[in-house]
């Protein structure tokens, strides 16, 4: 043989050699796409399902939503009128709130971002570090350091006050403590939320305990940014309007 046709075949057989099975292939981009997908869990996106009404007439019973966490690097944390979705406090969660997976398969992929996660609850902040929370005025509103809170617009609640879960409608909270948020249901009377974890039952005026209502920051999963499923829900949420009120 030649050096010219040696030269020729040394190439072809070292790819040969090198050229894997199919199989062995399919397990490395499998494994490389496990790790992707737990990089963004961990770091940017995550899925999670609604398990309860709580959070009605925006988000309904079974829909699916993304979670980005972005927004709370570098020092931010929860803004009044985010939506978040957050670990168990303490004894919050209770049996329409709390989720199980639907068998091995799906356990697995929760586990890695590709399954929409139960066990977490998703309700809105109202309260931050310093503010204080009042119930109510003349019209039902949640009051915000004294400012009124128009939540018409994306509350549900059949009561005559804004915060019905409390037996009375005259209630406060807060300040908030640093590094903690005070937190509501949309659906104002069907939701075990801070203010349902108020404990209120003295004398009229005499102030709430309010030490089991915050939930901490640091439990904080991150912030709602879309509704992706069912298909015709399909929409990218943001901050309601009347939370600007609050800013000024």
């Amino acid at each position: 043989m030649s050096e010219e046709d040696q030269g020729a075949t040394a190439p072809a057989a070292r790819a040969r050699r090198r050229r894997i099975p199919v199989w062995q292939e399919s397990l490395l981009l499998l494994g490389l796409a496990i790790v992707l997908a737990l990089v963004v869990k961990t770091f940017l996106v995550q899925a999670f399902y609604i398990p309860s009404g709580s959070m009605e007439p925006g988000l309904e019973i079974n829909d699916r939503i993304l979670v980005q966490k972005v927004s709370y690097w570098g020092g931010g944390g929860p803004e009044r009128g985010d939506v978040v979705v957050f670990e168990d406090p303490g004894s919050w969660l209770g049996a329409g709130d709390a989720t199980t997976s639907t068998g091995l398969l799906t356990d697995v992929m929760s586990r890695i971002g590709l399954y929409p996660t139960g066990g977490h609850l998703v309700k809105r902040v109202i309260g931050v570090a310093g503010d204080t929370i009042e119930c109510c005025d003349e019209q039902g509103r949640l009051l915000v350091n004294g400012v009124p809170l128009d939540s018409s617009g994306f509350t549900l609640n059949d009561d005559r006050c804004d915060g019905p879960m409390v037996s009375t409608c005259r209630w406060s909270a807060g300040p908030v403590p640093d590094g903690e948020v005070f937190v509501m249901g949309d659906h104002r009377d069907d939701s075990a939320d801070s203010s349902f974890h108020l404990r209120c039952g003295g004398r009229k005026g005499e102030p709430c305990d309010d030490s089991e209502a915050y939930v901490p920051v640091e439990l904080v999963v991150g912030k709602v940014f879309a509704r992706v499923w069912p298909a015709s829900r399909f929409d990218l949420l943001s901050r309601p309007d009347a939370f600007e009120a609050l800013e000024q």
